[in-house]
């Protein structure tokens, strides 16, 4: 792709860089992004702590990496994106507490990051699936680490990226939630489908 043509959010992120995306753009992130998951969404909300790099303005990835220890520092071998639904407990109180942009993920989020993202002017975004290796690449360098005592899934790694994607928005800064919305659209397609096909259907009883 034209790199001229991509549309790329660059870290410290500004609500001016995300408020005119919609859901179902594809937007790339060049900056600092780092790792959280549950156990770094529960330290933060449930404990009041901090990792000792600030989130204001930045951007988190819920994924598990695997991470090589080399002379020279760490390098990582696979990032792939885990279930962002298991952090919806908690994300709202995570976007308040830390001031975070972007959340990146698999799969969409509910109400409470909807709500969130809406009165905090922040996005949920899609990494896709199955390309855990991809993203590794996307990866410069692995610039720190903290939380290793959650082990190297749950650790909260902090990487410099360029053109990390593509990212596909599924929650914008209004509440628009991509996932609700197809689920919605796909529904009444059921029903209109069920309504035409079923008078047709016949069971046997015997």
């Amino acid at each position: 792709m034209d790199n001229s043509k991509k549309k790329i959010i660059t870290t410290p992120i500004c609500d001016e860089q995300i408020l005119d995306l919609k859901i179902g753009d594809i937007v790339y992130l060049t900056g600092m992004l780092a790792t959280c998951r549950d156990d770094g969404h529960r330290r933060v909300v449930e404990s009041s702590r901090f990792p000792n790099f600030d989130l204001r303005g930045m951007s988190i990835l819920h994924a598990g990496p695997i991470v090589k220890t080399t002379p020279y520092g760490y390098e990582m071998i696979s990032i792939g994106p885990t279930t962002s639904r298991r952090m919806e407990a908690y994300e709202g109180a995570f976007i308040e507490k830390t001031s975070v942009k972007i959340i990146i993920g698999k799969g969409g989020m509910g109400t409470n990051t909807a709500e969130a993202c809406k009165k905090h002017k922040a996005l949920h975004c899609i990494f896709p699936g199955g390309c855990a290796v991809t993203a590794a690449t996307e990866v410069e360098k692995i610039v720190g680490l903290e939380w290793e005592d959650f082990g190297m899934p749950e650790a909260f790694w902090i990487m410099s990226v360029k053109n990390f994607g593509p990212l596909i928005v599924s929650i914008d800064t209004n509440g628009n939630n991509l996932f609700e919305l197809n689920k919605s659209t796909f529904n009444i397609k059921k029903d209109l489908a069920l309504r035409e096909i079923l008078p047709h259907v016949h069971f046997s009883h015997n």
